[in-house]
């Protein structure tokens, strides 16, 4: 279960964990005009294909001393931009720029040419074969050197060289150096309330594009598309009790919960951050187990100790199997935390009828005014209060998680919210079941 390697010219900015087996052919480290510093790499893959990355400031302490020109090496999560370097060195359209997430292990990878050189003939330069804006390799003899020292201060040395074309041998001008679920939610009968209107009860029903506007905590429901992986430095899953399910201080030592169980080995829990959309509206949502092992049909356990066997140890690889989250459209039943800019997944359903239903009944959008739908159940405690918030920092593992077996007429969320319809008189409550959105049909 292993990630499979990507290839340099597939790389696009659909997605943030890229799999990379590369030769560091360049490293350069610059500084600007205010002292910063921070390191510019081209890295080349077994093809020959080569792509520009940047290592920004705020990450330069922890790979300046570990990157070596000339290694070869497996780079792990990356974000993706377009090369918008001023000056480029490959034909690549994107760069890549390193995450608190990214990894790098060094390893040997003879099928990776050595560092080589990328000739460009002078002919082709002479006839406006080239880009402006590219950096090229030339072989050449120096026949001229002027210097024109600029009198402004702080300013480079520009220096004009005259240069004699000096032709290699045809074969040694090469381009490129070559080697020797469908349903995700369980739903229960028996009563007169429809699955959709227990999916709504008690939030707000809004289109995404509203999200940006919420200022405080809100339960909503709404219908999006799981686009890429949000990729954080803490990777795909995260360690907990045996017993109560929270979070483990550390998986590598034994420890007594606070709820009494004594852990000798904590077990691993999904938690995966992925950007979803609707239109060009997106948002941060991030998955809990319960939520990925239904779409994923394994659990966390399962696929880390795959990826172990594989001989995989790295924990910030995102398998393979984890792509079966994206590109999907869903109703979300979600818990909107602004200060954070996430929202956590508290229910989810990919049935296109449902989904359907959720969207033309229920959302409201931005022309129209909010509308909080009624409870379900009068004189129930609010559920908000049993539900599982993240924590202060966005890329912060929460202290505990509920989890909860289904039972017959029982909806579950799986952050702790659970409503009894039949014990609590619900089948006779037939006017309090939330409001579809109204649709005026004009007059003829």
């Amino acid at each position: 279960m292993s990630r499979k390697v990507d290839s340099v010219k597939d790389i696009n900015d659909s997605k943030e964990t890229w799999r990379l087996a590369v030769r560091i052919m360049d490293v350069l480290s610059v500084v600007n005009n205010k002292g910063i510093e921070h390191l510019k790499m081209i890295v080349m893959d077994s093809l020959g294909d080569r792509i520009q990355v940047l290592i920004r400031h705020d990450h330069l302490l922890k790979w300046k001393e570990v990157i070596k020109e000339n290694m070869t090496c497996i780079i792990n999560n990356s974000s993706v931009y377009n090369n918008d370097f001023q000056w480029k060195v490959c034909d690549h359209s994107k760069k890549i720029v390193f995450l608190g997430g990214t990894t790098m292990k060094a390893i040997e990878l003879q099928n990776i040419p050595p560092k080589g050189y990328f000739f460009k003939d002078f002919g082709e330069i002479l006839q406006g074969k080239c880009k402006t804006d590219r950096l090229e390799d030339i072989i050449g003899a120096v026949s001229e050197i002027n210097h024109i020292q600029s009198n402004t201060p702080g300013k480079k040395v520009v220096v004009f060289v005259v240069l004699k074309d000096l032709k290699l041998p045809t074969n040694e001008q090469k381009e490129k150096p070559t080697q020797s679920a469908k349903s995700l939610s369980n739903w229960f009968g028996g009563s007169q309330y429809s699955p959709v209107e227990r999916f709504v009860h008690n939030a707000k029903c809004m289109s995404l594009s509203q999200f940006c506007k919420i200022k405080h905590e809100t339960l909503c429901v709404t219908v999006a598309t799981t686009l890429k992986f949000a990729v954080s430095k803490y990777g795909w899953f995260y360690y907990v009790c045996t017993r109560c399910s929270s979070k483990a201080p550390n998986p590598e030592k034994a420890y007594e919960c606070s709820c009494g169980q004594k852990v000798e080995q904590p077990i691993p829990k999904y938690k995966i951050e992925i950007y979803v959309s609707n239109g060009e509206s997106k948002y941060q949502f991030v998955f809990w187990d319960s939520e990925c092992a239904a779409i994923l049909g394994m659990t966390t356990e399962f696929m880390h100790n795959s990826m172990v066997e594989n001989g995989e140890d790295d924990p910030m690889v995102y398998p393979d199997e984890l792509e079966m989250m994206l590109n999907k459209k869903m109703a979300f039943r979600v818990k909107v935390q602004p200060t954070f800019s996430q929202a956590s997944v508290w229910k989810l359903c990919d049935d296109e009828a449902f989904v359907k239903e959720i969207e033309n009944d229920y959302i409201v959008e931005d022309n129209q005014s909010k509308t909080e739908y009624a409870k379900l159940v009068p004189n129930k405690e609010n559920l908000e209060t049993s539900a599982q918030t993240l924590s202060a920092s966005g890329e912060n593992d929460p202290e505990s998680i509920i989890l909860m077996t289904p039972a017959k007429d029982v909806v579950i969320a799986d952050k702790g919210e659970e409503v009894d319809f039949e014990a609590s008189g619900a089948t006779q409550l037939s006017g309090t079941k939330p409001s579809k959105k109204l649709k005026i049909e004009p007059s003829s």
